[in-house]
């Protein structure tokens, strides 16, 4: 939910905080399950100090859900508010910018779960997960993200719940996952001149180069343009295997070049097909992903390609390994991963993913309110590295304060190095309720 829902979202959450808590209090007193309240409040503030260094984030956040039954169903509701008078009143971003990131409100997961027979069935507003890895988005292909911030903010900040039909069926060690989304949701990219948008301006010229790029031009919303998908699970001599097929419009855009010389981004067709699996192996936890995908297009390099694009099938697959630390609250957390592209491999892609990648997560509680953290992506043959360490101090229960830093490098055509110019260091309080 986006402009459409900017007045009335905030009073929908103080009425909801204001009907659920009498209703909580009612029911607990009849012995009926109560209705439960939670959510959180935080807010993260970010400067930019590689040039030209600019206050670059100032948002705080609320955020609330109720959850109860009715009947024989449950249901969720919950929506969130996110204000930045940083950005809206900052003299470094263009104006679209600006409007488009100063106030924000969104519905969160927001749906009725009911059972038929060994059926299983929730409708409504959904983050559809299927993948298991650390850091990154592989077989994670349901879900739609806000990347206004690119991969910086936790999952459940990225993650844009999706108003969706879907049925488990369980029998034995095995479920079997129907999926139908009737209306198609899209990342969220920002607008041309963010500090995160998929083509980086260059910052002496902003307003120049950000007119050479459209508003994102999106599919009519009708049941013909439904994505839908299915997925298969099953649990084998301990190892936990899935395999699943989606067919949908890809949440990312490709940046089509037009007849006038500017780029249009749009929405390709396509249909993915992959598998998971995880194992506990006692010292550690093993886990793998693998995507194979049709239909997509690419920015090109080459001037020659029709409308700017060239058309390559994909396979991303990623290893990952998992360990805990014996002797104190920590773990370590070790992928390796790669894309491969069919049709041509990577010759006039644009944007430079590399020849493979890796990544290390590390994080340890060395006191018991004290928690640094390291993680680190990788990615050799020209996509750079994404740096980022934090220190997380857990203040009070439910209370959490970070300090840490966003650090890019590489090339500028690779996957972390076009924001090179995009370091930054940040605060974040978050408290959960």
């Amino acid at each position: 939910m986006r402009a459409e829902s900017r007045r009335s979202l905030p009073a929908a959450l103080i009425a909801m905080a204001a009907v659920c808590l009498p209703a909580a209090a009612a029911d607990k007193e009849s012995g009926s399950e109560p209705i439960r309240l939670h959510g959180f409040v935080g807010g993260t503030a970010a400067y930019t100090y590689d040039d030209p260094d600019h206050w670059s984030r100032g948002v705080m956040r609320l955020q609330l859900s109720a959850e109860g039954r009715l009947g024989g169903a449950k249901w969720k509701i919950g929506g969130r508010a996110d204000v930045d008078p940083v950005i809206g009143n900052s003299g470094y971003y263009l104006d679209r910018v600006k409007d488009d990131q100063r106030t924000d409100f969104f519905w969160r997961e927001t749906y009725v779960d009911f059972s038929a027979g060994d059926w299983e069935f929730r409708v409504g507003a959904q983050n559809v997960v299927w993948g298991e890895v650390v850091g990154l988005f592989f077989a994670d292909v349901v879900s739609a993200r806000d990347l206004r911030e690119y991969l910086l903010p936790s999952f459940d900040i990225i993650r844009q719940p999706q108003w969706a039909a879907r049925g488990e069926y369980f029998f034995g060690d095995s479920k079997l996952e129907l999926l139908w989304i009737p209306v198609p949701y899209f990342d969220n990219i920002g607008k041309p001149g963010s500090d995160f948008y998929p083509a980086p301006l260059p910052s002496p010229t902003p307003q120049a180069v950000a007119d050479q790029f459209r508003d994102p031009v999106k599919p009519d919303r009708d049941l013909s343009n439904s994505n839908y998908g299915l997925r298969f699970g099953t649990l084998v001599g301990g190892w936990d295997l899935a395999a699943f097929y989606y067919r949908a419009f890809a949440t990312s855009p490709t940046f089509y070049r037009t007849d006038a010389g500017v780029y249009e981004p749009a929405y390709d067709r396509i249909w993915q097909v992959g598998g998971t699996l995880s194992k506990d192996l006692g010292s550690f936890v093993l886990r793998a992903e693998a995507v194979y995908a049709n239909g997509q297009y690419f920015a090109s390099t080459d001037p020659a390609a029709p409308r700017g694009v060239v058309q390559r099938d994909t396979l991303d697959w990623i290893v990952s390994a998992e360990m805990p630390f014996e002797s104190i609250d920590g773990r370590v957390n070790v992928q390796v991963f790669q894309r491969y592209y069919f049709n041509g491999g990577r010759d006039a892609v644009a944007l430079d993913t590399g020849s493979f990648g890796a990544s290390v997560l590390v994080s340890a509680k060395v006191t018991p309110t004290i928690e640094p953290s390291l993680q680190w992506i990788q990615g050799f043959g020209g996509a750079g590295a994404m740096i980022r360490p934090r220190v997380n101090w857990y203040a009070a229960r439910n209370l959490v304060v970070g300090v840490g830093a966003d650090i890019f490098n590489g090339d500028a055509d690779g996957l972390f190095g076009r924001y090179d110019n995009r370091d930054r260091g940040y605060l974040e309080v978050r408290y959960d309720f």
